[in-house]
């Protein structure tokens, strides 16, 4: 592994689980980030000291990353309003994936169990401006990080913790939102380039029309004419593996996802193995995520974890749960998650030519990307002779350009959390339960918008691209040249032209 320069590590000291486990930097096993004020202040001294990247592309694609930290930590002070990240620090389920040998990830899960009275003792000192909707949000997740932990100091220091965020729960401001100002600040400074937040609006409101639209066409191929689309959206996922089939469903998807990428010829990388199988226990929250083979680490396969529903649940949950999973959505799913998503991305990432485009890799661009690939596959005519894979592409989309309007109206006070969740019901299939939770996702994670507005600007540079290159325009240039870049911050990808 390559030894990374100081101003280098300076970045990756201030993103270390993302750096450990999206990177593939294990020097980071065992270890914490200090998130107390202090250590805070200290890290964000450090940016920028030292050489900047011979290359300019990297010099700015780093220079991106070091506004953004100091928007997030300095300007707006995340860690002081945000237990997520403080959630990321103490997440141990980083060692479940086998990239080393057994006894050494347990040492280090060992080692960094041990930290947990430290990293509390620096959580509890830092969050002093918990949002009351952030807490309620994400004390569930704050008590299932426990599951399985045993060392009695480790689980002193984690009862703190969650008593420090159910008190914030009940306590805390009950608004939530960050201002307009200060989530076009975070958004842009992320990603290098600026953010108007109406615009991006109407642009949201333009794409839901277009996959309504949509939808619409996809449903009447099914001979569902006259019938609102979303009512047989409601039926269609009805029909799903039973939990025990789960599995194997997303492991024959997975396939043919595979296959059809490689047929196409969709991304520059073909290679690597993919397993499917359950999350570990630890991850069991995600119904499906992909555990990527990182930059980082020596070859290895990556796992696509897919989650059945735990049997000791109401029947009603299981089924919602399943619906995840129906033969509608799921092949979209497997797209993203897999081929040419996610785990295509990351065997391109694995050859990016620098330690810059392998290590600080942009959350909108990744799920930008995988996003990208859904509508990517329709396009080229994967499953052609099932309408059911464009009506799962149209659905994922809907959700997340939902997000996207959500995120954007929660945090410029123009809707509430409850007004978030009836635009959920409205604008897609989902309901309830489900509805309310993604409308309070916003809270705390309020760029959640990122994977559609990702998609629309890879969408935008293709057509740029087409018109540039003209005859020399083909798919397979376009995405080699993006995804060189490693996984950009989206103001840098019209570097490609």
């Amino acid at each position: 592994m390559t030894e990374l320069d100081a101003r280098l590590r300076a970045v990756a000291d201030l993103i270390l689980p993302e750096a450990r486990e999206g990177g593939g930097r294990h020097e980071y096993d065992g270890r914490i980030q200090d998130l107390s004020p202090d250590g805070v202040r200290a890290g964000l001294a450090r940016l920028g000291e030292g050489a900047a990247p011979a290359d300019p592309h990297d010099a700015r694609h780093l220079e991106v990353f070091e506004e953004s930290l100091r928007t997030q930590l300095g300007e707006l002070a995340l860690h002081r309003r945000n237990p997520l990240l403080h959630l990321s620090n103490l997440d141990l389920a980083c060692y479940d994936r086998d990239y080393a040998p057994a006894g050494d990830r347990a040492a280090a899960k060992a080692a960094h169990l041990a930290l947990w009275p430290e990293a509390v003792g620096h959580a509890l000192d830092a969050l002093d401006q918990v949002p009351a909707p952030v807490a309620k949000s994400l004390v569930s997740t704050a008590r299932g990080l426990a599951a399985g932990v045993t060392d009695e100091a480790a689980l002193e220091a984690h009862g703190r913790f969650v008593a420090h965020i159910e008190r914030a729960a009940d306590e805390g401001d009950p608004d939530a939102a960050l201002g307009g100002e200060a989530l076009a600040r975070l958004m842009g400074t992320a990603e290098g380039l600026p953010v108007d937040l109406g615009g991006l609006a109407e642009r949201a409101d333009a794409e839901r029309d277009r996959l309504m639209a949509l939808l619409a066409e996809s449903c009447a191929k099914l001979g569902e004419q006259g019938r609102p689309p979303l009512d047989v959206v409601r039926e269609l996922v009805k029909d799903h593996p039973d939990a025990d089939g789960v599995i194997e469903a997303a492991r024959i998807g997975t396939e043919k996802a595979i296959a059809f990428t490689r047929e196409k010829d969709l991304v520059p990388y073909h290679d690597g193995e993919c397993l499917v199988g359950p999350a570990p226990e630890s991850r069991r929250w995600a119904m499906a995520m992909m555990s990527w083979n990182a930059p980082g680490e020596p070859e290895g396969p990556s796992w696509y974890h897919v989650t059945p529903p735990d049997p000791s649940w109401p029947r009603r949950d299981q089924e919602e749960w399943l619906e995840v999973f129906s033969r509608t959505t799921l092949p979209a799913i497997n797209v993203h998650e897999v081929a040419p998503g996610h785990f295509s991305h990351a065997r391109a990432l694995r050859r990016a030519p620098s330690e810059v485009r392998r290590l600080l890799q942009s959350s909108a661009f990744i799920e930008g990307w995988a996003h990208y690939a859904e509508e990517l596959c329709v396009e080229e005519g994967f499953e052609a002779g099932d309408p059911r894979f464009e009506i799962g592409v149209w659905l994922e989309a809907l959700i997340r350009v939902t997000r996207l309007a959500c995120a954007i109206g929660v945090h410029t006070g123009q809707m509430t959390v409850e007004e978030g969740a009836r635009r959920f019901e409205s604008d897609t299939h989902l309901a309830g339960p489900a509805a309310a939770a993604e409308a309070e996702r916003a809270s705390f994670d309020p760029t959640y918008g990122r994977y559609t507005w990702g998609k629309l600007l890879i969408r935008d540079l293709r057509e740029q691209a087409r018109e540039r290159w003209g005859a020399g325009f083909t798919l397979q240039r376009f995405h080699k040249s993006l995804l060189d870049l490693g996984s950009p911050p989206l103001g840098l990808i019209g570097a490609i032209l």
